[in-house]
This record gives structure tokens, C-alpha cells and sequence, in this order.
């Protein structure tokens, strides 16, 4: 039985990956998104919940884990942080063994994953996405969600590979900084050379 190609998709913070995600969706990949997973997880009654309050306590609540106070608890200091993601990296590579168990018959599937590069997670898959646009729009992007500081903004880009080294990298690159339907249109001619490598 014929595998699913497996798709990497990744980007630095503001790069509109998961809008390029859903156009993926909308040509018939199916599409594992890491972050919804960890969401998933960390929610009221999450499977990871008293795991993280046992190692970060007064993190969590009847919500689930308050991601502010947890994220405040690992903020600058790497041997937290590297403990929190000994916790959640396992529990979403088993959600995403899951998926892709549940979509063996798919001709392709994309894996939505952030951290693609920083974390070895190249390995796994068989093309590489990288979603890129200029800095100035990144920045801008980011700097408009709720809760977002400057020093919040450039903490979370030195805990990532820069934009350069990631197209650098990359199979394919998909430029989200033009008009969303000149991206879409991007994005729809690579499926098609895509699903056509695997005719």
C-alpha cells in the first residue's frame, strides 16, 4: 500500500502559516496542526493538565492550563522550558501518529508544525514548506494580537531559526507578504505539482 507523502509545513511567528494551512485543507490534504493539539490537550480536563501542574504549579485551573502564567513560569529560562516541552512534545507526536493512521488512504497530508526545523522535525517528513514574508509585515502581524510586546515578539525570534536559514532550507517556499489570492493560487499550483509527482 501506497504511504502518504508526508508535507512539513513551517514558519517563523506571523508568517500566516495557518491561514496557508487552511488552503491547504481547502485542496482535500488533510492537515495536523501541532498547536491545536497542544491546545487540545492543555484544556479543561486535558490529558496533559496535572501533568503540567504537578512540574509548574499554579499553571493550570477549571479552564485548563492558564497559558500566561505558564508561559511568565518558563519565560527566560531554558531548563523550564525544555521540561515543559518534555511533556508536550511526546503526548503531540502520539496525536500525530494517530492522524496519520486515521489518513493512510490520502495521496498527501500536511504536518502544520512551528518549530519544523529548531526541533529535528525534518526528519520526519518528505517535503518541506516554508511560509515567508518581508520582516516589516511579520512584525506588524504580530505586533496587532492581543497580548503581543515587542519584548514578547523579539523573545519568541530568538528562540526561532531566522527566516533566511528556514527558506534557506525549505523545498518549496510560499510568499503570504502578496495578496492572499496570489498566495492561494501559490498554493494551489504546488498540490497540483505535487499530487503530479505522485501520479
Amino acid at each position: 500500500m501506497k504511504k502518504p507523502l508526508i508535507i512539513g509545513l513551517t514558519g517563523s511567528i506571523g508568517m500566516g502559516k495557518s491561514p496557508v494551512a487552511a488552503m491547504f485543507a481547502d485542496e482535500n490534504v488533510p492537515v495536523f496542526d501541532a498547536d491545536a493539539a497542544v491546545h487540545d490537550l492543555q484544556k479543561a480536563r486535558g490529558a496533559l493538565v496535572p501533568v503540567i501542574e504537578l512540574a509548574f504549579p499554579g499553571t493550570t485551573g477549571a479552564d485548563g492550563v492558564d497559558r500566561e502564567a505558564l508561559g511568565a513560569a518558563v519565560f527566560g529560562d531554558r531548563d523550564r522550558l525544555a521540561l515543559l516541552e518534555s511533556i508536550i512534545h511526546p503526548a503531540v507526536a502520539e496525536r500525530r501518529k494517530l492522524f496519520l493512521a486515521s489518513h493512510q488512504d490520502a495521496d498527501m497530508i500536511l504536518f502544520d508544525i512551528p518549530l519544523l526545523f529548531e526541533k529535528g522535525g525534518q526528519a520526519g517528513v518528505d517535503v518541506v514548506v516554508v511560509v515567508s514574508a518581508p520582516a516589516a509585515v511579520q512584525r506588524e502581524r504580530v505586533l496587532a494580537r492581543a497580548n503581543m510586546t515587542a519584548e514578547k515578539f523579539e523573545h519568541i525570534l530568538a528562540l526561532q531559526m531566522n527566516d533566511a536559514d528556514k527558506r534557506a532550507r525549505a523545498d518549496h517556499i510560499i510568499d503570504t507578504g502578496q495578496d492572499i489570492a496570489e498566495t492561494r493560487a501559490d498554493v494551489q499550483a504546488l498540490v497540483k505539482k505535487l499530487r503530479a509527482g505522485l501520479a
